[in-house]
């Protein structure tokens, strides 16, 4: 194990086995992963580009960070439950989660319009941290349930300065919870380093709550689906919670309204540039006959028709009326909100009379 975690696969694009997590993806699966991954980056720069157009309010990055996403959600089976934060892009595609779902949030015209049951993957959440007492809690109703199934909550390193993490562990690990704590350590809390979150590794937090933890490399694919599958494996056969931290990097901006030459040094980007996700995985393609250049032009092609299709959607969504802000605050029928919905119709009927 590298000090960036369990590793299967080297930046150069190197198999390296692991005996406790032996995992061996036929050529299809492993250009099934960098399609994912490829598609991802896609989506994400546009994303980037859609907000610096005006186009959407806000867009947090997940550049960097694909093999950690990707790797993790194809080791989910159907029925088991995701819990996002805000940055889990890659996940949502892997659940099937429109990408255009997920524009429509960061341009203010929902709060996130996808179905949760109908992909098992919750709504984002932007509250720092609170996602994993969410998780907890649905965790230990499907086990009430007894479903064959486990949940997976995903939070950066960040977030484990919040009480709601630490709350979250201690409540899962004391009701044997079938859950999977998915950290992306990915070094920086905003403009805050890795050190001002913990004195240990992140992934040792767990021994102190009483299950396991161990680190991932983060930027490989390969050892990051083959651990989360044992983790989740552990979740569900009623030995209690897991927590993984993925030992990735941000490339990017925290969100677009960040700026990270202001706080990190450009030779730290430029060392994690050379564990790209994509490129690790590339490399092993070539190496092993796996994948040619035609392949690598269709992803290229299939990407850039998704990036138009994300850019056209955007561009054609209406703003909602005003008045719709009122229609979900309560699963029924509210007579305060009722009496607020009124007065704020009053309110913008007046404009129309002074015209």
């Amino acid at each position: 194990m590298s000090g960036d975690g369990i590793r299967l696969l080297t930046p150069e694009g190197e198999r390296v086995p692991h005996p406790d997590y032996p995992f061996d993806p036929a050529p299809e699966e492993l250009r099934a992963l960098y399609r994912d991954m490829a598609l991802a980056r896609r989506v994400d720069a546009e994303g980037v580009t859609l907000q610096r157009q005006g186009e959407l309010g806000l867009w947090p990055s997940l550049l960097g960070q694909e093999a950690a996403q990707v790797g993790s959600v194809r080791a989910l089976r159907e029925g088991d439950r995701v819990f996002p934060s805000y940055r889990e892009h890659a996940v949502a595609l892997g659940r099937g989660v429109d990408p255009l779902a997920l524009m429509r949030l960061f341009r203010g015209v929902d709060h996130g319009a996808w179905d949760p049951d109908a992909h098992d993957f919750h709504l984002y959440t932007l509250v720092i941290g609170s996602q994993t007492l969410h998780a907890t809690g649905y965790a230990c109703g499907m086990a009430k349930d007894g479903a064959d199934a486990a949940v997976i909550a995903y939070f950066g390193d960040g977030a484990t300065s919040q009480g709601d993490v630490s709350e979250a562990f201690n409540f899962a690990a004391v009701w044997d919870a079938p859950i999977v704590f998915f950290c992306q350590n990915n070094q920086w809390a905003i403009s805050e380093p890795n050190e001002r979150q913990t004195r240990v590794p992140l992934h040792q937090r767990a021994q102190g709550f009483g299950f396991p933890g161990v680190r991932v490399d983060g930027n490989d694919v390969l050892a990051v689906q083959a651990v989360t599958r044992a983790a989740l494996d552990h979740a569900r056969s009623g030995r209690g919670p897991f927590l993984i931290e993925a030992f990735t990097y941000r490339m990017g901006a925290h969100t677009t309204s960040d700026d990270p030459s202001r706080y990190r040094d450009a030779a730290e980007v430029e060392s994690w540039r050379a564990k790209d996700p994509l490129l690790r995985l590339e490399r092993l393609l070539r190496r092993e006959g796996a994948a040619d250049d035609a392949f690598f032009a269709e992803v290229a092609v299939a990407g850039e028709a998704l990036a138009a299709r994300v850019r056209e959607g955007v561009r054609a969504m209406a703003s909602p009326a005003p008045e719709e802000m009122f229609d979900h605050v309560y699963a029924e029928a509210h007579a305060g909100v009722d009496r607020e919905r009124a007065a704020f119709a009053a309110y913008q009927a007046s404009f129309a009379e002074e015209g």
